[in-house]
């Protein structure tokens, strides 16, 4: 399902949370958010129509919600709304069948996010070669991904102005129109360059011209389109074709915490809302630690590493200066 049909869609979803069930703007904000995950989820998968959602896509769905670090307490909440959701497009006949069984029906595992070695993350983000304009913008992209950790949806929207190279922040708008800067390395800013001068600057297009990553036509490039590229060089780096943009994301996460990022900053850099939500990744970083700890020390006995069951703590994370000018400061919700 495109954009467009997309929020066509949730637009009267919302009307009918409004009108007919009568629930406050914060709920109904609540209701939707709960279902932008659902969004990015059929973009992966290619699912044009909510029809095409049966039974055995849903499971998947849940399952693809814990992989990438939802706790079960917000995997309930998202149901919950697919549930409302799934029942009005049946009662205006937009779908036949609720595909959802009754409450309970569904179990849910405990999973950790499928990431990327630091090893693996390098032949990604590699693999693409300047031999061509597309694999200039393909390598920038794929960069730009893994340095700022960010969702298929941000990198989708992100226009020319919202990069500042010299600086090397990005203006991002993520979950709920929420706005936030997010930082780059130097080789992703090397990428982006390049492609920039050499590439980007050749093409526009009459309706997307303000688009930071066009497609052939001139056009923006679509949610689908990334996600293409992302396993069309993950498959050439031999990661296989199940590497996703979210994959690229959880990897940022996991490296940055191996590389001594507080939580809360990595928390800021996701944009998540919770430090909840970010320590999912702290499970397994927390793993690697015990298995150094336990191959490493010498009185640390023998036997195979402990299993991580608990969360660690993350502490307050220190404010840092922006340098972006004042009235390109981020929207406050």
């Amino acid at each position: 399902m495109d954009a467009a049909g997309w929020q066509d869609l949730t637009s009267r979803f919302r009307d009918h949370l409004v009108a007919e069930r009568g629930l406050a703007p914060l709920t109904v904000r609540n209701y939707l958010t709960d279902l932008d995950p659902l969004r990015e989820f059929m973009s992966e998968r290619e699912i044009e129509s909510f029809a095409e959602l049966d039974r055995r896509r849903v499971r998947a769905y849940l399952a693809w919600l814990q992989q990438i670090g939802y706790v079960r307490t917000s995997i309930s909440r998202k149901l919950s709304a697919l549930r409302t959701l799934f029942r009005w497009l049946n009662r205006m006949e937009i779908v036949e069948h609720d595909p959802l069984p009754a409450r309970g029906a569904f179990k849910l595992d405990s999973r950790l996010p499928r990431f990327l070695s630091q090893d693996e993350a390098e032949k990604l983000v590699s693999a693409p070669d300047p031999s061509s304009e597309k694999r200039i913008r393909d390598r920038a992209l794929l960069e730009l991904v893994y340095a700022a950790g960010l969702r298929v949806s941000e990198v989708g929207s992100l226009n020319l102005d919202s990069i500042n190279l010299e600086s090397r922040e990005l203006m991002v708008t993520g979950k709920g129109s929420k706005d936030r800067v997010v930082l780059i390395g130097q080789s992703a800013k090397d990428a982006i360059s390049i492609y920039l001068s050499e590439v980007r600057s050749a093409v526009g297009g009459v309706e997307s011209e303000d688009a930071l990553f066009l497609n052939r036509y001139g056009n923006r490039l679509s949610e689908r389109s990334i996600q293409k590229i992302v396993r069309e060089y993950a498959t050439r780096a031999g990661l296989g074709s199940q590497v996703h943009t979210h994959t690229l994301r959880h990897s940022f996460a996991t490296h940055m915490l191996e590389g001594g990022a507080d939580l809360r900053v990595v928390q800021e850099l996701l944009g998540h809302s919770s430090p909840a939500t970010t320590q999912i990744y702290t499970h397994i970083t927390g793993k690697e630690a015990r298995q150094a700890y336990m191959s490493a020390h010498p009185r640390a006995g023998s036997g195979s590493a402990p299993t991580v069951n608990e969360q660690d703590e993350g502490a307050d994370g220190e404010d840092t200066d922006s340098q972006w000018p004042e009235s390109q400061q981020p929207r406050q919700a």
